[in-house]
């Protein structure tokens, strides 16, 4: 039920126009030190996760999601390996609705 929630914040989140997609727009986002969250799904290629991972350099945290780009793309309407939020509002629920689904723990 979580997951559906988080899911659908995503969407929301898209809607508002407040999320970034894809490779150059979250790396660049992290970068200019302004997204607030970055997303990765489960089945992202080792060298997104690396560039986003680097582009982060430790200030932005990086959640690593059970998520696939499947699902992501179903919630959001873009295929993409890795999302991002500059909202500060929306990724604090993010992280708080991914935390309360998860049996794993997180690192971010």
């Amino acid at each position: 039920m979580a997951q559906d929630k988080f899911l659908s914040l995503l969407g929301m989140c898209r809607r508002a126009g407040r999320l970034q997609w894809g490779h150059d727009a979250c790396v660049e986002s992290a970068q200019r030190g302004r997204a607030a969250l970055c997303l990765l799904a489960t089945d992202a290629s080792e060298r997104l996760g690396r560039d986003v991972r680097r582009a982060a350099a430790d200030e932005t945290p990086i959640l690593d999601t059970a998520y696939t780009m499947q699902q992501f793309e179903a919630a959001v309407g873009l295929h993409a390996g890795v999302l991002s939020t500059e909202d500060t509002g929306f990724a604090k629920e993010l992280l708080r609705l991914y935390r309360n689904d998860s049996r794993e723990d997180i690192s971010v």
